[in-house]
């Protein structure tokens, strides 16, 4: 009997002609196995055509898209399933973990509710103990307390809202899971545990996973086998180990140098911030609870309200001119402390105080010019641009806001800005929307957009985390350039310890709403002394010597 989970023959994908007027094919000519128990990592730039691939094996493709070759899970042939079979077959023999968690969690829905309503359509015959005994089970496999089931998405981390999207994925104990970029927003630690969780059920359920990723560190510690991809092609395929130690073709040279520049120490480590230089930003005892109130049946039974210190009693300086990280596991209060420095989030106790300033006793009027001095990135560049505006337009809507020129000497600031980004020519962006650009492109934009204000203070709030390797770096790089030529101060928040030690010069940890440990970035690499701190090290995949080409 076969074991063969996932085979592609020959696989070639068009999009429709709405949205790819000349017909190109995305995918060309793909052919790959996945065998039960095996974990196969897909890689490539953004753009390739991974992510076409797992939305082809569950027909999730938009209507009219041209797909020729064969998709076999399982024995069956997935092209010719139709209406209730199909929907069947979706979660019960293919689960789909998506890059962004929001593309599968309703937000007027509970977390309880999501997984009840899997269990309703898919396994019926369960009664309400069985239901509820598995939901608490899967959901506490990917570290998510039940006390937790009854909250909403827009209640979660976004590296909690992906584990309820793996857990979802996992609740109908299907034969193949295809993880598109599963652990794109979670910290080190949750994505090791998740990962490892994941492989272990593969080995032991004999499922096959599909792991897109542009992460080659992740695939390296995690598949057996590897699949490069480039322009709708797969240029090389193996040994995960043999094609990370010795790669063949040029591309993939290409992808592993770009991803190992992330993994080197810095030639010229930063220093400690010199005594003259001025605070520009200190936090001195901040705090941000929530308080959950238990529902009313509950609350009849005397039962206590929970609260989550998500900020508790954090205080740290920033110096003028310097980058400072924040890592630390989802869920740990870094987004809201963030938040709270620009209060969009009122603190319930501590002060922020910027240039000697305290922002927290400020009124939303008094506040508002001081935006224009402290920006913020954010990890989904949709958080900040209108889809339904143009580039031009996104970029000139702050400049008027703060009435910060004409409508035509505004627009001359965008074009200067774009340019700057390196969007070129300028007035060809300037024209587009958000959907016509990459995903790079778009942190390019959301990138300027904080910029255009000249703030002083940039918080970047996990920045890159959604680019591969090579655009993360061209990224990093033109931070690094626009920092100097704008004089500008960051606190860069991300999971990712090989971005943090590539692009900051001080490093805050940052564990269950409060500093753990802090201090220069190769310190705390070598030298760490908080457990924690050393948990965070040892759980992040890291390119070995032998993978990196040396």
């Amino acid at each position: 009997m076969s074991n063969t989970r996932l085979e592609l023959q020959t696989l070639s994908i068009a999009y429709p002609r709405a949205i790819n007027p000349e017909l190109r094919a995305a995918v060309a000519g793909v052919s790959l196995q996945v065998q039960g128990g095996e974990c196969l990592g897909l890689v490539g730039e953004s753009g390739c055509g991974k992510s076409t691939i797992g939305r082809a094996i569950l027909q999730l493709l938009p209507p009219g898209s041209q797909i020729r070759g064969s998709i076999w899970v399982d024995g069956s042939n997935i092209l010719t399933l139709r209406g209730r079979a199909l929907q069947r077959w979706r979660g019960e023999q293919v689960g789909l973990i998506f890059q962004d968690p929001m593309t599968r969690l309703n937000p007027l829905m509970t977390v309880k509710d999501h997984c009840w309503e899997v269990l309703q359509a898919h396994a019926p015959h369960l009664s309400r103990t069985q239901k509820l005994s598995k939901i608490k089970t899967t959901l506490e496999t990917v570290k998510i307390p039940a006390a937790r089931m009854d909250q909403y998405p827009h209640e979660f981390s976004g590296g909690m809202r992906q584990r309820v999207a793996i857990a979802l994925a996992l609740l109908l104990e299907p034969v193949l899971i295809i993880a598109d970029e599963p652990t794109t927003s979670l910290d080190v630690t949750v994505a090791a545990q998740i990962l490892t969780e994941l492989t272990r059920l593969c080995q032991a359920r004999e499922m096959g996973l599909l792991l897109i990723s542009h992460d080659l560190a992740l695939v390296g510690k995690y598949c057996q086998r590897l699949a490069v991809m480039n322009q709708g092609q797969i240029v090389e395929q193996g040994n995960a180990t043999e094609i990370l130690s010795n790669p063949q073709q040029p591309y993939t040279q290409a992808l592993l140098n770009a991803a190992r520049r992330m993994h080197q120490t810095p030639e010229t480590p930063p220093a400690p911030p010199d005594t003259d230089t001025p605070v520009l930003l200190s936090l001195d005892h901040l705090e941000r609870h929530y308080t959950l109130a238990p529902n009313p049946i509950a609350q009849l039974l005397g039962q206590a309200p929970h609260f989550i210190k998500a900020v508790d009693g954090v205080t740290l300086d920033i110096y003028a001119g310097e980058t400072l990280g924040l890592v630390g596991e989802s869920g740990c209060g870094k987004s809201t402390l963030s938040r709270t420095i620009l209060q969009l989030v009122t603190p319930t106790g501590g002060k922020v105080q910027f240039h000697g300033e305290d922002l927290t006793q400020l009124t939303p009027r008094q506040m508002r010019p001081r935006r224009r001095e402290l920006q913020m990135i954010f990890q989904d560049p949709h958080a900040c641009l209108n889809p339904l505006m143009t580039v031009g337009q996104n970029l000139l809507e702050p400049l008027l806001i703060h009435g910060l020129g004409t409508p035509k000497t505004a627009k001359e600031r965008v074009l200067d800005i774009l340019a700057r980004v390196e969007l070129v020519p300028p007035e060809t962006y300037f024209a587009r929307y958000p959907k016509e650009l990459s995903g790079g492109q778009r942190q390019r934009v959301a990138i300027a957009r904080a910029l255009i204000t000249h703030p002083q203070l940039v918080i970047c709030d996990e920045p890159v985390s959604m680019l591969d390797a090579h655009i993360q770096t061209q990224v990093l790089e033109l931070m690094q350039h626009l920092k100097a030529e704008f004089n500008l101060t960051y606190l860069f928040i991300t999971h990712d310890l090989a971005v943090a030690r590539f692009f900051c010069d001080r490093i805050a940890v940052m564990q269950a709403g409060q500093i753990v440990e802090m201090g220069l970035t190769e310190t705390i690499f070598q030298q760490p002394q908080h457990p924690y701190t050393q948990t965070l090290l040892q759980a992040a995949p890291l390119l070995t010597p032998a993978q990196s080409g040396h």
